[in-house]
């Protein structure tokens, strides 16, 4: 077998082994995600009494939390004031 061939022989070996090497660091990474506790709200957003929230996002100058009550309450980022609330239907 000539050395070049030899030598693309090894290459293509260790091509496969590093990316079985990733795939499987990938979905380890995926695994302990997906797993892991969702983020807590800011301390400064207190929800009104009997709202619990579902889902939490942010913007530039705003954060919005969806309840268990099918609502959006959207909050200035600066004071933690309320500054919206949408009904979902």
């Amino acid at each position: 077998m000539p050395p070049q061939l030899r030598w693309l022989k090894w290459l293509v070996a260790a091509m496969g082994v590093a990316m079985i090497a990733c795939f499987v660091v990938l979905m380890i990474a995926l695994v302990i995600r997906l797993n892991a506790d969702p983020l807590p709200l800011p301390e400064r957003i207190s929800l009104p009494d009997g709202e619990s929230a579902r889902a939490f996002t942010q913007g530039s100058d705003w954060f919005a939390v969806v309840t268990d009550a099918d609502r959006i309450l959207i909050y200035n980022r600066a004071t933690g004031s309320l500054r919206q609330t949408v009904e979902i239907e």
